[in-house]
């Protein structure tokens, strides 16, 4: 049952990519917690056949683009010596900016990995569970403490939102 509701929340979200959880409430009669997880799901599994796709479509290129994309876009496929046979340097060109897109579309604003590691986003636990603002921030730093930049600041920076809290409930 529940792969069935992520899949209707994936076409959900794959005819409308802005759609809101109230929405998705509506259309499948779910909670509000429970429409969050399912939209988290659906997003990854979206995500996910979108690099599988990539890679599969591109190959080398895709794994060349993973370890350093910065470089790649500066370089130009001519550049590229281990180029697969058959392949003109202008068909490797035109891959690598088919996957330049592919990365530029994949939401680091919205959905950026730290954030959805462990199958659902911190912004949607937060707000399921009315956190506010500095418990919110004490469960975005604790997530994201071994997933991005330094794990002790991470957990420092938690730490300052709990004492917040606490102050702030002591008054």
């Amino acid at each position: 049952m529940k792969r069935n509701k992520t899949e209707q929340v994936r076409k959900l979200l794959e005819a409308n990519p802005k759609i809101k959880t109230e929405q998705v409430m509506a259309k499948l009669g779910v909670t509000k917690s429970y429409a969050y997880v399912l939209m988290s799901k659906a997003r990854r599994d979206l995500a996910d056949e979108v690099k599988s796709e990539v890679s599969q479509r591109y190959g080398k290129l895709v794994h060349a683009v993973s370890q350093g994309r910065a470089k790649i876009r500066m370089q130009s496929a001519r550049q590229f010596n281990n180029l697969p046979d058959g392949m003109t340097a202008t068909e490797a060109e035109e891959i690598v900016a088919d996957v330049n897109q592919a990365i530029a579309q994949h939401d680091t604003v919205n959905h950026p990995a730290h954030y959805t590691a462990g199958g659902i986003e911190t912004i949607d636990f937060i707000e399921a569970k009315g956190l506010g603002y500095h418990l919110g921030n004490v469960v975005k730093y604790i997530t994201r403490a071994d997933h991005k930049g330094d794990r002790l600041e991470n957990l420092k920076k938690a730490q300052w939102y709990l004492n917040r809290e606490i102050e702030k409930s002591g008054k």
